[in-house]
């Protein structure tokens, strides 16, 4: 998909879902609000990347998981704001080479996150550095990969006595799943024309 046909994606799409109903499954009421950035490098080749950081093994919560830079939004902060000061912090993307496009749906995660995922558009060069604290390595998945259909898996686990299907994106030795993968399949409707 070229850069052009993804504007014109984005420019077609529906008013993003802001409050959606809190999941069954969710470890009670949203407690905390977040924004990630979903960041799509232009490479210029009629070809888009996206960039995914791996986030420590150390850390306590989602530890060893694929995500997009971001977290919390802090006081007096709105949501653009803290998506690409979290991407700056945590893999060292310039947010004076980002244009943020568009805000997709909310994801609420079982954690108590409400999380505003916000589009932006990168412009090369990528200069990426990790932080190496909550950020191990950040890396580019193809956006052809992600929008081909073979490679979105559903899968299913027992949590909480009861079976939770589940979206996923195996990329070499990498995972994608969770509410990232939900993001990204959110994403990837909104691309083909589906949400």
């Amino acid at each position: 998909m070229t850069p052009v046909e993804v504007l014109a994606a984005f420019r077609r799409m529906p008013q993003a879902e802001i409050e959606p109903p809190q999941p069954a499954w969710a470890e009670g009421p949203v407690r905390r609000a977040a924004a990630v950035l979903i960041p799509l490098v232009d490479r210029q080749e009629d070809s888009m990347t996206v960039i995914f950081g791996q986030r420590s093994p150390k850390l306590a919560r989602h530890a060893g998981e694929v995500s997009f830079p971001g977290g919390r939004i802090e006081a007096g902060e709105d949501e653009a704001t803290a998506a690409l000061r979290e991407a700056r912090e945590e893999v060292g993307l310039d947010a004076s080479r980002v244009q943020v496009l568009c805000r997709l749906d909310t994801q609420r995660a079982g954690s108590g996150y409400s999380i505003a995922p916000l589009v932006g558009l990168v412009t090369p060069p990528v200069a990426l550095q990790p932080d190496g604290v909550e950020i191990v390595d950040a890396f580019e998945v193809p956006l052809g990969f992600l929008l081909d259909p073979g490679n979105h898996q559903r899968t299913s686990m027992v949590w909480r006595g009861e079976r939770r299907w589940y979206s996923l994106f195996e990329y070499g030795s990498r995972t994608i799943w969770g509410a990232t993968a939900t993001i990204v399949v959110n994403l990837v409707e909104v691309l083909r024309g589906e949400r």
